[in-house]
């Protein structure tokens, strides 16, 4: 019996978030260069995309470049944005003949401008697309996400459009970048890593966690049905007791 076939296909996450680790050291332990591991990272996001789609998975949320990430050394994070250039040239066939909607989440603005233009234009190309969403995290922060929202409420306080006293959940979440995107059910981290890195830290409040030693560029949709079949084998509460469910 495969992964797969392990699956309860009523039981598939609406949403998986992942954080794709361990690029760089991959390469490094087969002593290339770092840019050799995200050139092979972009055929790990192709094995886990198409993966999602076959059972059914509606939203994936893919952490492509936090905006720590702009620290990396000037060559690393210039051949990072031509390879997100170049992989959006060459994946929009894969895209419309599967039904993926692009969108970004994050401070886009600070991508160089043919990232941005490259971005748009995909963006609109899949607008219409129906059987996956597929979000890209680029210079992405979630603690700036938060502030971002607290200061846009704050300023309809301000102004007098938003009352002090009807800021509740729901009115925040409307503020984050994620507001039209539903909580993620599983986090799927590689690499060996066991933390969320300032990665949807509101998002997340009740979403299951996976981890995994694998680097990013050996991920493939096998890992993905395994860490779904962890998630289905766990007892989602959200408070509540084993016996109310």
């Amino acid at each position: 019996m495969t992964m797969k076939d392990k699956l309860d296909k009523n039981n598939v996450p609406r949403h998986i978030a992942i954080i794709m680790d361990g690029n760089g050291r991959w390469a490094k332990g087969l002593g290339k260069l770092r840019v050799f591991g995200h050139q092979n990272g972009v055929s790990a996001v192709r094995e886990t995309l198409e993966g999602a789609i076959e059972i059914g998975v509606q939203y994936l949320t893919l952490y492509a470049f936090s905006s720590e990430n702009w620290n990396r050394p000037k060559m690393e994070v210039k051949a990072l944005m031509e390879l997100l250039v170049n992989s959006l040239s060459k994946e929009l066939k894969t895209f419309q003949k599967n039904g993926i909607r692009l969108n970004t989440i994050g401070n886009i603005t600070d991508l160089p401008l043919n990232c941005q233009e490259k971005l748009k234009e995909t963006i609109e190309a899949t607008k219409f697309n129906t059987s996956c969403t597929l979000t890209l995290a680029l210079s992405y922060g979630s603690r700036k996400e938060i502030v971002d929202a607290a200061k846009a409420i704050a300023g309809q306080v301000k102004d007098g459009r938003l009352n002090v006293e009807d800021i509740s959940e729901d009115i925040f979440q409307q503020h984050l970048y994620t507001a039209d995107l539903p909580d993620p059910d599983l986090m799927i981290r590689t690499s060996g890593e066991y933390r969320i890195s300032n990665y949807l830290l509101w998002q997340m409040a009740y979403t299951e966690l996976w981890f995994t030693s694998k680097m990013w560029p050996e991920f493939t949709r096998n890992d993905l049905f395994e860490a779904i079949v962890d998630f289905q084998q766990r007892e989602r509460r959200f408070g509540k007791t084993s016996e109310q469910l």
